[in-house]
């Protein structure tokens, strides 16, 4: 891999921890150039020259996105570069969107993120013309009828359990 492909993928992967750190209130240190591996200089060898320019929250997402590029299996390194390739390709309003989606997503509770994903693995273990018709049939559906199908399908918190009152003694 060159250092142009590498620093395409720490920066596509560091891109996911951005909405994180900036909505942080508190400064952050910085990470000096010296203290990456020889491995993440490498995949951030085109910001060199600049690293020491770059917002410290910047540093920090794009050390941990090399970190995370490095431990990543050659499988997973291939999927990454497939989906940094379709970001490249979208417009700003593509990615705009696939942002609110996945701030919503984050929003969700540990079960409904599960639930979700068992019912997009399930989605992709149907067959092309299924799959094409659920399709189809969404894009037809009201505003109001996808609401009452997802919150059909969507596990909904659980109101935590009240303390029960404690009684003091009058006096």
């Amino acid at each position: 891999m060159n250092a142009k492909s590498g620093w395409v993928l720490a920066a596509c992967l560091a891109f996911a921890a951005l909405p994180a750190s900036a909505q942080e209130q508190e400064p952050q240190p910085g990470v000096a150039w010296e203290t990456l591996t020889e491995q993440q200089q490498q995949l951030l060898a085109n910001q060199a020259e600049d690293w020491e320019s770059l917002p410290p929250g910047r540093q920090q997402a794009m050390a941990r996105g090399a970190e995370r590029w490095e431990s990543m299996t050659p499988e997973q390194q291939a999927q990454a570069r497939e989906r940094w390739q379709k970001w490249k390709k979208m417009s700003p309003q593509q990615r705009e969107h696939l942002r609110e989606r996945w701030q919503r997503f984050e929003e969700l509770t540990p079960e409904q993120k599960d639930a979700l994903r068992e019912h997009y693995r399930r989605f992709q273990s149907l067959p092309p013309e299924r799959r094409e018709e659920l399709r189809q049939r969404w894009q037809q559906m009201t505003p109001e009828q996808r609401r009452r199908v997802l919150q059909r399908r969507m596990p909904q918190p659980q109101p935590q359990p009240r303390p029960a009152p404690t009684t003091r003694p009058r006096g």
